[in-house]
């Protein structure tokens, strides 16, 4: 996201500083509020930084639509660790005035912490099967969402996020995020050249992204938006995936890759930047002014089941 060269796809064309972005569902964005990163896609999609919005307009404006908001999270095996942290920082920081109810796929129903939650907040634990390979949980990820949404969440809430659970909140995540088809720029990859990017660069595999192509590289651990804008892209992702299996191919990094490929070709329509999924190994660099949202330092070989 920082400005450089054109070969850096956060580098392109910029609208004029004096553009302000309004979508209809009042997402608004200042893109002269920054000038040390782009904060507007060629594609006209807000960048999402501190900095770029109004807090106090944006609340104000869904308090009155009196919206839900719901978060998944899966807390399989080992990964229950993580999830006291992963709730109680959201209930600190995560759209805190607003109707929430956060659901957790576990394996590990009866270990989940009890967290105290405010009014208009609740917790749902969804039981799933225990799995002998880490990628054939991240495989289901998007069945399981898909099937959330169909049996429990159309036309009972507003919009969706999908989170990774070894993660923690550090700072707001409230309205700013809200979109139709919302995704967040990958850490590790937002100052590198496109071709750097880890897309699946196989044509046998549906999650293929040509050479050359591509926006963003965008996390798998953090991506939502409207009710039926998630569950098209995660009935997608799915059917994609499955047929992938099906004639014996995995993509690159799984989910996170077919994510990409539907991105590439869904243009999201608001995109938040590494704030809202930074890594703690990471230091912070000079335009990351606030961390909203964190994975945290963990050993993959002591958590992970292969």
């Amino acid at each position: 996201m920082v400005t450089g060269s054109k070969s850096n796809p956060v580098c392109g064309d910029r609208p004029s500083p004096q553009v302000i972005f309004v979508s209809s569902d009042f997402h608004l964005v200042a893109p002269d509020g920054r000038t040390d990163v782009v904060s507007v896609t060629p594609w006209l999609a807000p960048v999402v930084w501190e900095e770029t919005f109004n807090e106090k307009l944006l609340d104000s404006i869904y308090m009155k639509k009196n919206i839900s908001v719901v978060a998944t999270v899966f807390a399989v095996g080992k990964y229950i660790m993580f999830l006291k942290d992963f709730l109680e920082t959201a209930e600190q920081f995560f759209f805190v005035g607003f109707r929430v109810s956060i659901y957790v796929f576990t394996d590990r129903p009866n270990d989940v912490p009890h967290v105290k939650m405010a009014e208009g907040r609740q917790l749902n634990v969804l039981p799933v099967p225990s799995s002998n390979r880490w990628q054939e949980i991240s495989a289901r990820r998007m069945e399981l969402i898909q099937k959330l949404i169909e049996e429990k969440l159309i036309n009972k809430a507003d919009y969706i996020f999908c989170l990774d659970v070894d993660s923690k909140f550090h700072g707001r995540w409230g309205t700013e995020s809200l979109g139709g088809l919302v995704a967040v720029i990958h850490p590790g990859y937002y100052r590198d050249d496109r071709s750097r990017f880890p897309y699946e660069r196989r044509p046998i595999s549906r999650a293929f992204v040509a050479p050359g192509d591509g926006d963003f590289y965008y996390c798998g651990g953090a991506f939502g938006g409207l009710i039926q804008e998630v569950h098209q892209l995660a009935k997608t992702c799915r059917k994609n995936f499955e047929d992938d299996a099906k004639e014996g191919i995995e993509a690159a990094w799984q989910e996170e890759s077919h994510l990409n490929r539907y991105m590439w070709t869904n243009k999201p329509s608001k995109i938040l930047s590494p704030e809202y999924l930074w890594q703690d190994f990471k230091a912070r660099n000079p335009e990351i002014k606030i961390i909203r949202f964190s994975g945290v330092v963990k050993n993959y070989a002591a958590i992970r089941p292969n």
